[in-house]
This record gives C-alpha cells, structure tokens and sequence, in this order.
C-alpha cells in the first residue's frame, strides 16, 4: 500500500472528496484527515496518532538499533566469559534489545510530528485539511485524477513510498 495526499481549501470540499473516496470502495480505516486543533471534523476520519507522529518510524528504528546492540553486546559477553554456550541466550538478548529499543524509541517517537506532515504545518494552520489515503499502487493514479478532475481546488500533494507491511 502507498499513501498519498490531498490538500483540501475547506471542509465541505473535503466531505466531498472523503464521499467519493468511500464511494469508490476505500474504507475509513485507510482514509486519514488533519486539520487544525479545534475543527470540528464532524464524520470524517480524524488522523489518528500514528498518522500525526513518528511512532512506527521510531519503532522500527528503535527495533533495528536495540536488537543489534543486544546481539553485539551478548557476543562480547560470551567472549569475555571464555566459553561457548548455545544460541538461546543470544536470541534471548536479541529479543530482549529489541524490545527495549522498540519501547524506547516509540515513546520518544510519539513526542514527536509527522515528518512527512511537517511540511503542510502552514496551510493547515490557515485553515487548509491534509487528506491521507492509503491505497494499493495500481489504483494511485486513477484515484488521484479522479479526485483532482472532480474537485479543482484539492491540489494532489504527493504520494509516500511503502507503508509497513502490517498495514494492508
């Protein structure tokens, strides 16, 4: 799946698009909508804290990092100890790593913006709605003209690369 992005000028434009989304078979699950604090989004789907943070991003970042140092320091420890003992306390300190990091990173992550929403700051502070919909690739293009051909004033915005494989 791709997400890709939509600045919408106002709500009623944005009701519009999420009704035609839905119309062409795309669930609220994969329908995302930021606006301003304090919008009243009314039945839209309202962006949820994965969407508005780095949380996933830190995660798998804290994963990678913690799992790596638990390995290397679980190697030198056994090294150090001057004898060889099996797998199972590796993978232990593996898991073990990987999950502290993990935690870690993902409680920081979630202080943490969007990256890739910190560029449309301004225009949804001057009232603009960021509309995120997470679809499979071969739909991108006929969903996104669809969209822009029926609502001018949306300007397409872009599309992210792979979301996690957890997401379909």
């Amino acid at each position: 799946m791709r997400r890709i992005y939509f600045l919408s000028p106002d709500i009623e434009t944005t009701h519009k698009i999420v009704d035609e989304l839905r119309a062409e078979g795309i669930e609220d699950r994969h329908i995302h909508v930021l606006a301003k604090r304090d919008t009243p989004l009314e039945d839209l789907p309202e962006a949820t804290v994965f969407q508005k943070t780095d949380f996933i991003p830190a995660l798998e970042r804290g994963a990678a990092l913690g799992g790596t140092t638990g390995v290397l320091a679980g190697l030198i420890g056994l090294r150090l100890a001057g004898f060889v003992i099996a797998g199972g306390p590796v993978l232990g300190i593996l898991i073990y790593g990987a999950t502290i990091g993990a935690m870690m990173s993902g409680l920081a992550g979630l202080q943490v913006g969007n990256s890739k929403v910190k560029k449309y700051e301004e225009a949804i502070e001057r009232g603009e709605l960021l509309v995120m919909v997470d679809i499979a690739k071969e739909r991108i293009d006929s969903l996104s003209q669809l969209i822009t051909k029926h609502h001018p004033t949306a300007q397409f915005e872009g599309i992210e690369p792979l979301l996690p494989p957890s997401y379909k």
